[in-house]
């Protein structure tokens, strides 16, 4: 399987870096199937970055949670690891919480809106893809196949 991540740097040796917010999945390295939406990653403070593109070779042995869709328990997650809590997922898949959904899922966390209200706002929402690695062990699955540098069309 082929996939995706998008940064203003080619990134040869993947790694999990502490960042200053927390991410729907938390602290990781993100990748997508869909190419587009790398180069979006990539391209969204300057206008340049890269598209790297990487061989993922699953391993049974790594814990993984997918989500096919958003769900109750996808949304739990999200607002968990949003809160700064951890999980103990090598892996974890599902939709991307995008600036639109985050803004939802941070009126959620927050209080603003009830569960219920943020289904009805989320459920129209065009579907993206996200896989996060959380281990160091987890990022043995990924080998770095290329590095492109990409710009923003606007």
């Amino acid at each position: 399987m082929i996939l995706y991540h998008g940064s203003r740097v080619m990134v040869e040796s993947p790694e999990i870096r502490i960042q200053k917010y927390n991410k729907d999945f938390y602290f990781g390295f993100y990748c997508t199937l869909y190419p587009e939406q790398a180069i979006r990653w990539a391209t969204r403070f300057s206008g340049t970055g890269y598209l790297n593109e990487y061989k993922y070779t699953p391993n049974e042995t790594f814990k993984i949670k997918r989500f096919p869709e958003m769900s109750e328990e996808w949304l739990d997650l999200i607002a968990s690891c949003r809160l700064g809590n951890s999980h103990e997922y090598d892996i974890v898949e599902g939709p991307m919480a995008n600036d639109t959904i985050f803004n939802y899922v941070q009126n959620f966390v927050d209080g603003k809106i009830s569960r219920e209200a943020f289904w009805a706002l989320a459920k129209f929402k065009k579907p993206t893809h996200q896989i996060s690695f959380h281990t160091a062990r987890a990022l043995t699955a990924l080998t770095f196949v290329k590095g492109v540098e990409v710009h923003n069309e606007k």
